[in-house]
């Protein structure tokens, strides 16, 4: 079914259904993407304060057939959260709904509304002696709802799992304005299909999440945490299975890094302390938490010696200290930022099988010099799950502007890598509107199918983000 335009109608009648103050003119920072590759487009900006009023803007964008896009941090990669052409829409802003509803120590349980700010999140779990594991660089901007739009993952997905793993439930609007009200404390309910599962990683296409029932974990009593310098990939996967033989699921996370990352960050950002006088060819950060505080650290450091004595890791560092620590992961956290300031030719979120891994980096790196012999690689991530984020990135001197016509080849390269080797040109970030062609092309048929048969239900007028996921 064709969408309108959000004309002087619709926004007439939202501001008759709506407070004071609800709509305004969406400024430039809601309209261009983290990365600059998406300029979207809105009639209005509309910022509600309640469920009840998110489901009248969409029981009138329903009704006069008006796409909606939903937005909630703005800081997804994947061009979700911006809407480029075709008929105009309305943007539907979360940002005023953040409020911290309950913390429950006996459930372990927080409820949080979508546009509650993930450091947020944690700082009130905290507050609570409890720990919310959804660890990613984009915390203190990042807003829970489009965590769980897009299921998030970040650093400790190999302990705790990706953001659908720490939900118990969601208070969803759908797309005739009805409110399904699923905030649930159980931790096991067999009635039914799970709604809160298809909702979370839809990306605002089959409802607008207005709040979630988040897992609470005790906070460990210690972490250890180390730097470790590895040869190859290869190595970084048998150290793992050293650290997870000896101290099963205390690991927390398991970070993978390209000595071409430092390199990155030393020439964006000196003033970030870097582990090693020079950097590695390979390198990993590992933590690991336990509630045994008289033996973890031993067991770190005994596992890190054998290492070491196999020829696994040339040098290693244990964190002494919380600002150690701290410092540790200031190095992961910011080679994103360093990436952006290079300037990527083409990123990519991709997994494969862990034992694929270095698979994948020995063949990807002479297939992308045959087209390009100048083009610099930084491949890091979450070696633990399999997900890495391999970023493609100008010689020295020169603009990723340069290679703009190489994106479309270099993209093809990595991804078709990826389907060989039985992975996901999408871990974490979702397919948003920069990845719906490579959905079509490397998705399963059956699934692509029952897909548009659910989006079809859900959303009949297709007035949900429109363009995301598919065309």
């Amino acid at each position: 079914m064709t969408l309108r335009d959000a004309g002087p109608e619709v926004l007439s009648a939202l501001e008759a259904a709506l407070p004071d103050g609800t709509l305004s003119q969406p400024t430039e920072a809601y309209l261009e993407e983290p990365r600059g590759r998406y300029h979207g487009r809105a009639a209005s900006l509309l910022r509600p304060r309640t469920t009840h009023e998110v489901a009248e803007v969409l029981r009138i964008a329903h009704r006069h057939r008006v796409g909606v896009v939903p937005y909630a941090g703005g800081t997804g990669l994947v061009g979700g959260q911006t809407f480029e052409a075709g008929p105009v829409p309305i943007l539907l802003s979360v940002e005023r709904m953040a409020a911290i509803r309950e913390v429950n120590r006996e459930d372990n349980l927080l409820i949080a509304e979508a546009g509650a700010i993930l450091a947020d999140v944690h700082k009130a779990a905290e507050a609570e002696d409890r720990l919310f594991p959804l660890w990613i660089a984009s915390e203190g901007t990042c807003r829970i709802g489009g965590n769980l739009a897009t299921n998030a993952g970040g650093v400790q997905v190999l302990r705790y799992g990706n953001a659908r793993d720490l939900c118990l439930g969601l208070e969803v609007v759908l797309a005739d304005g009805a409110v399904w009200n699923g905030l649930s404390r159980l931790r096991k309910d067999n009635t039914g299909y799970d709604l809160r599962n298809l909702m979370i990683g839809s990306e605002g296409t089959l409802g607008v999440i207005t709040a979630a029932s988040l897992k609470l974990y005790p906070k460990p009593a210690v972490q250890g945490t180390a730097f470790a310098a590895v040869g190859s990939p290869e190595q970084a996967i048998a150290l793992l299975g050293m650290l997870r033989d000896r101290l099963g699921d205390a690991v927390s996370a398991f970070e993978l890094m390209h000595r071409q990352g430092l390199e990155f960050l030393a020439e964006t950002l000196p003033q970030t302390a870097q582990p090693f006088a020079d950097a590695p060819e390979w390198s990993v950060l590992m933590e690991v938490g336990s509630g045994d505080r008289q033996t973890l650290g031993a067991r770190l450091e005994e596992v890190l010696g054998e290492a070491m004595e196999r020829g696994l890791v040339s040098d290693a560092l244990i964190a002494q200290s919380e600002a150690q620590r701290q410092a540790f992961w200031a190095v992961r956290e910011m080679i994103p930022e360093a990436n952006r300031r290079i300037g990527a030719v083409s990123s990519h979120d991709i997994s494969v099988p862990v034992s694929r891994i270095p698979e994948f980096v020995t063949r990807g790196g002479p297939l992308l010099a045959k087209l390009d012999s100048s083009l610099r690689i930084n491949a890091f991530g979450h070696l633990g799950d399999g997900n890495l984020h391999y970023n493609v990135f100008p010689a020295e001197g020169r603009s990723r502007a340069d290679y703009e016509d190489l994106r479309p080849a270099i993209k093809r390269i990595i991804h078709d890598l990826v389907d060989a080797l039985e992975g996901s040109v999408s871990a974490e970030h979702g397919i948003g509107r920069l990845k719906v062609d490579d959905l079509a092309r490397y998705g399963d048929p059956v699934a692509l199918g029952a897909m548009r048969a659910i989006k079809a239900a859900l959303d009949p007028r297709g007035i949900l983000n429109p363009g995301v996921l598919f065309k």
